[in-house]
């Protein structure tokens, strides 16, 4: 079956277009996150070919995130403003001009067609001209939309042609540099490979037959260059299909926060607090390096968060984790004084993670980049007495903003006595240098990993 005839009638009786634009209506009105919507369109049709779950996963992400371009084709050849069109004409031509734009092995006929056929039946037959007319306009004349002057302005250039809102374009420049954030841009739309961490202690002959195992089914993987057990993989059906995932041989954890643990400087028998625990990536991998002696305690603030960190420590055999629901902005008595290292992965605007989950960056503003500083420093002032003087608290976010990083870091040393202490240590030889001020920022396109915010700070008392 070739993508595009998925419209036509699609396995079972299943639309693969009517998925899709299911997905982007409901996303308007903003309930729930794309990653999530998809993953569970996907969940519920689960028995569809694998190309059909492929065509619906590419056309609803791709979608999301070239929102911005498609909404700027559509300005030049519609006269009626996409803001002002009918949110289902809306999304029928966005993904429409996705497949034009961006999916060359579909043609444009059966783009055009099948976009006519949704809205009509989907009760707006007296628009099928006018959908059929625009879409087909922008076939033909797709070598030659004008976007805005890269030379003479280049924010907006950047804006258009990576689909990212203007002002978030300035702000990476403003705090990066302009080459690092073309960098950043580029890399937030490339296809993003899942991160998983393998059980320490495997041996070679092990990792080697489980990597077998995920050929054999289809699945390209490759290993991190910033950690011995972190890998790449590309093609998966569905991680808990994997070879190993019942067993406990991996997980999900992108390759920044496995530096994190790695940074905070566990030592075997150590008391870890992880207070904002969820799924557990991190906890469980301090649990290896607390060892036997040591205890972790993972911390989060529903049953619905804590049911999943207690899933993966039983999947993964972690006998020295205790799950505990814990509002990190309530203080806990009973946990004071506690902590040789205290996790604080804290609720932050998410810029760095946009290439997973592409509509953050319509939903943040700078408003909220301003609020979320104030419920981070909540956080930190409720959970800071858990760490023993001498303790380390590593404090970090997945996001790409000085504000909710580097300024976080600050107030917390001036406010509660802390200072920052080196991570070099820990790190691979490829971001030692960076890492000597006690902080670490890496940036899609620049380091190879999602955005992400370290920072190592030990109490003087």
């Amino acid at each position: 079956m070739r993508y595009w005839q998925t419209g036509d009638h699609g396995v079972a009786g299943i639309n693969g277009r009517e998925a899709v634009l299911d997905i982007l209506l409901e996303l308007e009105k903003q309930t729930e996150y794309s990653n999530v919507l998809i993953a569970a369109v996907l969940d519920k049709y689960d028995y569809l070919d694998g190309r059909e779950k492929a065509f619906i996963k590419r056309v609803s992400e791709g979608t999301i995130e070239r929102r911005l371009r498609l909404d700027y084709v559509l300005d030049q050849y519609s006269k009626t403003p996409v803001i002002k069109m009918k949110p289902m004409i809306r999304e029928i031509l966005r993904m429409s001009v996705y497949q034009l734009l961006f999916m060359d092995h579909i043609p444009d006929a059966a783009v055009c067609n099948e976009a006519v056929k949704l809205a009509k039946k989907r009760g707006f037959q007296p628009l099928q001209g006018y959908v059929n007319g625009v879409l087909r306009n922008i076939a033909r004349g797709r070598e030659q939309i004008a976007y805005p002057d890269r030379e003479k302005a280049p924010e907006a250039y950047l804006s258009v042609c990576d689909s990212m809102p203007l002002w978030l374009v300035e702000h990476f420049r403003d705090a990066y540099g302009m080459d690092a954030c073309e960098k950043i841009l580029t890399a937030l739309l490339e296809r993003q490979p899942v991160c998983l961490r393998l059980k320490e202690g495997m041996t070679k002959g092990e990792r080697e037959r489980l990597f077998a195992a995920w050929e054999a089914a289809g699945v390209t993987v490759r290993e991190h260059p910033y950690h011995p057990c972190a890998v790449t993989v590309q093609g998966a059906e569905g991680i808990r299909r994997l070879a190993g995932y019942t067993e406990g041989l991996f997980t999900v954890q992108d390759a920044s926060s496995i530096l994190a643990v790695e940074a905070a400087g566990i030592r075997f028998g150590d008391t870890v607090i992880d207070v904002c625990a969820a799924p557990g990536g991190k906890a469980l991998h301090a649990a290896q390096k607390a060892g036997k002696d040591g205890t972790v305690i993972a911390c989060d603030v529903s049953s619905h968060k804590t049911d999943k960190i207690e899933e993966n420590r039983r999947r993964l055999g972690a006998e020295n984790v205790s799950v505990l629901v814990q509002d990190a902005r309530l203080r806990n008595d009973s946990l004071l004084g506690r902590a040789d290292v205290l996790l604080a992965d804290v609720p932050c605007s998410g810029l760095g993670v946009i290439g997973h989950k592409q509509d953050i960056k319509y939903r943040v503003t700078r408003e909220s980049l301003a609020e979320i500083q104030t419920l981070q420093k909540e956080i930190i002032t409720n959970v800071i007495d858990y760490i023993k003087p001498g303790g380390t608290l590593l404090y970090s976010t997945c996001t790409m903003n000085p504000g909710e990083n580097e300024e976080m870091a600050a107030w917390i040393c001036e406010t509660f006595d802390f200072e920052r202490a080196s991570m070099e240590e820990w790190l691979p030889d490829a971001l030692k240098d960076e890492a000597k001020s006690g902080m670490l920022q890496l940036l899609p396109g620049v380091h190879e990993t999602d955005g992400f915010f370290m920072t190592r700070l030990i109490r003087m008392k």
